[in-house]
């Protein structure tokens, strides 16, 4: 495993890189309240095979805090993404997976119009696409079927809380992160080994991520753009996610040209409670897409 860090501006972004350094480049993305050390599961699945990115987001880990919520919106944090991608792999379109909030910021990059010049397909897990996800709750209650986005909106409503500074703060440091695994266990229906060993960073972490939900999900829902992709997508979807629902994702179709969903009977933390199938799953994608495109 070889350390990079990779500067965006005044962003410091600490990486890793590992595996095969032959085969594609694959990135990997964690979201709230993890660091790069989400992927240790799975990574180790992928290495002979490809050639594996993955780092901290800002914010997170040992990567750089910015201190403006408004630094925490998903324009820069996919300008992070590319700056990954083009100071560790600048001769070859990347593959993509990314997890919660990872993957939101990843439909944020290849629903760029250049996005397939640099990206060559991307696994979406337990993250959606914002304004897909706002336009979709329009469509419904226009319609007057407001059960899917009130499934969804019950699902979200923790986030709420995050929405008021301070708040949440006190829970976070406290009771949160000394007792996460149990309580990711709890959440998932799963064991809670699964979970640890956590990031030493992890109470700062989870107050810190909370600008990520007051700098992007009241602005995007409530203004929600049309973005579509020519990137081929995978949708693994965790069937027994409580944060993100299937349901979400049913007009993904309409802004995806190309669209596979794989289901998985598993929680919202996947990556690290099912490891073998997330990594069997992203493997077969990348490497149907790397036949299509050779």
């Amino acid at each position: 495993m070889t350390t990079h860090t990779v500067p965006n501006g005044p962003i410091r972004l600490h990486a890793v890189e590992e595996g095969n350094p032959h085969g594609p480049t694959l990135v990997l993305v964690h979201g709230w309240p993890d660091t790069h050390a989400l992927w240790d599961r799975v990574a180790p699945l992928l290495a002979d095979d490809f050639r594996i990115l993955r780092y901290d987001n800002r914010g997170a880990g040992a990567s750089t805090v910015p201190r403006a919520v408004a630094h925490y919106r998903l324009e820069h944090l996919a300008a992070d993404l590319h700056a990954v991608i083009d100071a560790l792999a600048p001769n070859e379109p990347v593959h993509l997976l990314g997890h919660d909030w990872g993957a939101v910021l990843c439909w944020e990059a290849v629903c760029e119009p250049d996005a397939g010049e640099r990206i060559a397909s991307y696994a979406s897990i337990s993250g959606p696409n914002l304004d897909h996800l706002g336009l979709w709750m329009r469509r419904r209650l226009r319609q007057k079927r407001p059960l899917g986005p009130a499934e969804q909106a019950l699902a979200s409503a923790y986030t709420l809380a995050f929405q008021i500074p301070g708040l949440p703060n006190p829970v976070l440091r406290g009771w949160l992160a000394r007792h996460w695994p149990a309580f990711v266990g709890f959440f998932d229906r799963t064991d809670p080994t699964a979970i640890a060993p956590v990031a030493p960073t992890l109470a700062d972490d989870m107050v810190h991520g909370l600008s990520l939900y007051r700098a992007n999900i009241r602005a995007r829902l409530a203004r929600p753009r049309e973005r579509r992709t020519d990137v081929p997508v995978q949708l693994i979807q965790n069937l027994r996610d409580r944060a993100v629902r299937p349901v979400g994702y049913e007009d993904t179709s309409r802004w995806v040209t190309d669209l596979r969903i794989h289901p998985l009977d598993a929680g919202h933390w996947s990556p690290r409670s099912h490891p073998r199938d997330v990594a069997d799953a992203t493997a077969r994608f990348v490497q149907q897409i790397e036949a299509a495109r050779t």
